[in-house]
C-alpha cells in the first residue's frame, strides 16, 4: 500500500484500473469503494492495547460521516442566527468544531447503545433521528420543536438519547445510571455519558467513576476536551490536563477528536471493553470555534488567530473532505451537490421554525409526568396551580 500525503492508504477496492503516482492517487475513469485511512497514535492508561490506528471506511460511510458533520455545521450556523435575530431565547451552546465527536461515536453505536450529554446537543439530537427542523423548532420554542417547544436548546430528546442537560456534570452519575439500566435489563447495551473539560472537575463525575468500576457497568466516560470551559482554558482551570488519566484505576484512551475515524475506532474499541471488561475514561481532543454559549464571543481569552488557525488546519469537516477525495470514494462534484442539498434542507427547516407556532397555554401543564402522582402542578404565579393532564404529546417522535 502507498500512503497518500494526508495520512491514508491508496483504496483498496477499485472499479476501475488506477494509475498511482508516489503521493497521490489518479483514477482512471472510477472511484473506490472501500479505503484505509490512518489516525493519529492513541494514547492509553491502564491498557496493553488499545484501538488499531487504520480503519476502513466504505464510500457509503464516507458519504454519511460528511453528510452529517456538515448538517451539524449548517445547523449550528442557523442556529446561531436565529439567536442573534432573538428567535431563540436564554442559552444556546453551539458545536461547531467539534462535529467529528458525534459523528465518530454515532459510526461505532449500536441499536440498543444510549448517550447522554451536557448542553451541546443539537448535532446529536439530529444524529439519534430527529430532523434538521425538529431540532430548529425546539430551538425556536415552536411546537413542531422535538419536545414540543418545552425543552429548548439544552433539553432535546430522542430515543436512546437522554437528552442535554443543563447542571454542569450531572448528566455522568445518570450515565451511569442508564448504564446500570443496560446491565440490570441485559440488553448488551452500552452508555456514553459525555462531558466537557470544564466539568471534569466535579466531583460527582468520580463517584460515577467509583461506582461503574465497583459495579462493572458498561459505561464510556467521554470526555470531549475542546480547549476551554467557560471563559477558562482548560491549563488555568485543571490540575492534570490528561483527562483520559483521570479515571484513577479505570482505563483510558485518547483519540485525536477532529479525526472521524478515529473516534469511532475509539468507540468500538471502547464498547468491547465497558461489555467485557469494565467502564472506561475517553478524552476525545477537540475545538469549539464560537465561545461557550451565545452570549460569549470567545475571544477575550483566546485570539482570533488561534481559531483560525485551527479551522484552516484541523477543521474536522475540511479534513476529512480532503482525504476522501485523494482516496477517490467520492467526486468533487457529488461533494458539491450534497452541500447544495443540506443547504437547502437547512435554509427550510429554519423558515418552518420562524413559521410555526408556539404551544398553547393549557399544554404547558401537560405530560409532565408519565403517571402523574402529584396532583396540580405548581405555577408561576404565588398560589396558582395548574391542573396536569395527560396527551402523550411530551416528545414528537
Amino acid at each position: 500500500m502507498i500512503k497518500t500525503g494526508l495520512g491514508s492508504l491508496v483504496p483498496r477496492i477499485l472499479r476501475q484500473q488506477t494509475a498511482v503516482v508516489p503521493g497521490t492517487l489518479v483514477s482512471v475513469k472510477n472511484y473506490a469503494t472501500e479505503a484505509t485511512f490512518e489516525t493519529k497514535p492513541f494514547k492509553l492508561h491502564n491498557l496493553k492495547e488499545g484501538p488499531p490506528t487504520t480503519g476502513k471506511v466504505t464510500k457509503d460511510e464516507a458519504v454519511k460521516y460528511y453528510r452529517q458533520m456538515q448538517t451539524i455545521r449548517r445547523l449550528e450556523t442557523s442556529a446561531g442566527n436565529l439567536y442573534k435575530e432573538k428567535l431563540v431565547r436564554g442559552f444556546c451552546h453551539l458545536y461547531s468544531g467539534q462535529e467529528a465527536c458525534a459523528v465518530g461515536m454515532k459510526g461505532a453505536m449500536r441499536p440498543q447503545d444510549n448517550i447522554i450529554s451536557a448542553y451541546r446537543v443539537h448535532g446529536w439530537t439530529y444524529l439519534m433521528g430527529v430532523s434538521p427542523q425538529g431540532v430548529l423548532c425546539e430551538l425556536a420554542g415552536k411546537q413542531g420543536g422535538c419536545a414540543r417547544g418545552k425543552g429548548g436548546s439544552m433539553h432535546m430528546y430522542a430515543p436512546n438519547f437522554y437528552g442535554g442537560n443543563g447542571i454542569v456534570g450531572a448528566q455522568v452519575p445518570l450515565g451511569a445510571g442508564v448504564a446500570l439500566a443496560c446491565k440490570y435489563k441485559g440488553n448488551e447495551g452500552v452508555c456514553l455519558a459525555l462531558y466537557g473539560d470544564g466539568a471534569a472537575n466535579q466531583g460527582q463525575i468520580f463517584e460515577a467513576y467509583n461506582m461503574a468500576h465497583l459495579w462493572k457497568l458498561p459505561c464510556i466516560f467521554v470526555c470531549e476536551n475542546n480547549g476551554y470551559g467557560m471563559g477558562t482554558s482548560a491549563e488555568r482551570g485543571s490540575c492534570n490536563v490528561n483527562y483520559y488519566q483521570r479515571g484513577d484505576v479505570l482505563p483510558g484512551i485518547w483519540v485525536d477528536g477532529m479525526d472521524v475515524v478515529a473516534v469511532r475506532l475509539a468507540t468500538e474499541f471502547a464498547i468491547n471493553h465497558v461489555l467485557n471488561v469494565g467502564p472506561v475514561v475517553m478524552e476525545v481532543y477537540t475545538y469549539r470555534y464560537s465561545g461557550h454559549s451565545m452570549s460569549d464571543p470567545g475571544t477575550s481569552y483566546r485570539t482570533r488567530e488561534e481559531v483560525q488557525e485551527v479551522r484552516q488546519t484541523r477543521d474536522p469537516i475540511s479534513s476529512f473532505k480532503d482525504k476522501i477525495l485523494a482516496a477517490g470514494l467520492v467526486t468533487a462534484d457529488e461533494l458539491k451537490a450534497m452541500d447544495n442539498q443540506i443547504k437547502k434542507e437547512v435554509d427550510e427547516a429554519t423558515k418552518q421554525a420562524k413559521a410555526d407556532a408556539e404551544i398553547g397555554l393549557p399544554e404547558l401543564s401537560t405530560d409532565v409526568y408519565s403517571q402523574n402522582q402529584e396532583g396540580p402542578i405548581r405555577g408561576c404565579n404565588p398560589g396558582s396551580w395548574l391542573k396536569h393532564a395527560t396527551l402523550n404529546r411530551a416528545v414528537n417522535l
